[in-house]
């Protein structure tokens, strides 16, 4: 309340607001030094669309697979076409700046327009799932777009014993099953048997895994944290990766929890086995740096014409003021309220 008022002074400097607000820092513990101008919410939208255009969720790309990567926690990344991958990825083969094979740990789940594919699951894929990324060494047309001639041409179809050599020297030797498209048509998944994929000596999958599934897509095109389709993940018992640290109540501040507890019944007219008068008195006693309570019982007080104890609630808030004037206008502001409350 405080600040909101401070930052409507000339003591708080005012610039127009653009992209680079977003480089200015300060102490979130003091108040804010500068306030940010904008002309009309149209022009708030517009930065905050340049904004968004710098985030992972719309570039992809190796940028937002690291990030990903660093979260630990589970995200999703969306293929050029539109086959989505959510789980946690552990890791990224990158080769000239771009992600060439990506590769997550237990339960992932592949999607298309945030539903989950039937078959892929996080029963089918429990133990991680990985895939190339990226065209065909030496061919500029990427899978996805290619037509039933040029699949024919580069035998990428069923019952095909095929060698795939991606740019980055990813290559998928094996017996394609299957494959899947989008609604355009595009493949966005193959499926392989006796499948081995290696990038130059290093092995990342074996035969002996089982049906290997390869994402189709010549670029990663968004990343973003949580699955693509909700139904996939039992987020409800889901645990994160990272945990709020609580700091322990202290004996103190249970006491006063407990009086302002007692305050509220009061309030609602609930039996409480503190009067006013006590519950102030212990106030002055062991929390003397609160004013919030005193400035309740002093509203509370304005409705029962306890002339004698307001006079006091009132002379305690006072001497509040004068020896910590950064409560100057909570105060201040409080007893207004209460007044004109009154006054009505």
């Amino acid at each position: 309340i405080g600040e909101s008022a401070w930052c409507m002074t000339d003591k708080v400097e005012k610039l127009p607001y653009n992209i680079n607000a977003i480089s200015k820092s300060f102490d979130i513990t003091k108040p804010q030094p500068q306030l940010y101008v904008t002309p009309d919410f149209a022009y708030l939208s517009e930065v905050l669309e340049e904004f968004a255009n710098t985030m992972a969720l719309r570039t992809g790309g190796l940028s937002g697979i690291t990030k990903l990567i660093q979260s630990d926690t589970l995200g999703t990344i969306e293929m050029s076409t539109g086959l989505q991958i959510s789980g946690v990825f552990t890791e990224v083969i990158e080769w000239e700046g771009r992600p060439i094979y990506i590769q997550t740990k237990g339960k992932t789940a592949l999607s298309y327009r945030d539903k989950e594919l039937v078959g892929h699951g996080i029963d089918n894929h429990s133990s991680g799932f990985g895939s190339p990324v990226g065209k065909l060494k030496g061919i500029n047309l990427a899978i996805e777009d290619m037509s039933p001639r040029d699949l024919k041409a580069y035998k990428i179809y069923e019952a095909e014993k095929v060698t795939l050599e991606f740019e980055g020297n990813i290559v998928v030797e094996g017996e394609i099953i299957t494959g899947s498209r989008n609604l355009q048509g595009e493949i966005i998944i193959i499926s392989f048997k006796n499948c081995t994929v290696t990038h130059g000596e290093t092995i990342l999958f074996q035969p002996d895994w089982g049906i290997f599934d390869m994402a189709v897509g010549k670029k990663v095109v968004s990343a973003f944290s949580g699955p693509a389709d909700a139904n996939s993940f039992d987020l409800i018992t889901h645990i994160p990766s990272s945990k709020t640290i609580k700091s322990k109540k202290t004996v103190s501040r249970s006491e006063l929890e407990a009086l302002y507890h007692s305050v509220r019944n009061f309030r609602n007219d609930i039996d409480t086995n503190l009067s006013l008068s006590n519950i102030f008195h212990e106030i002055k006693l062991n929390h003397a740096h609160d004013w919030l309570l005193p400035l309740e019982i002093a509203e509370i007080l304005s409705k029962n014409a306890d002339n004698e104890l307001m006079q006091e609630v009132l002379i305690y808030l006072e001497k509040l003021k004068e020896n910590r004037p950064e409560l100057l206008n909570l105060i201040n502001n409080g007893l207004e309220l209460i007044f004109e409350k009154e006054m009505v």
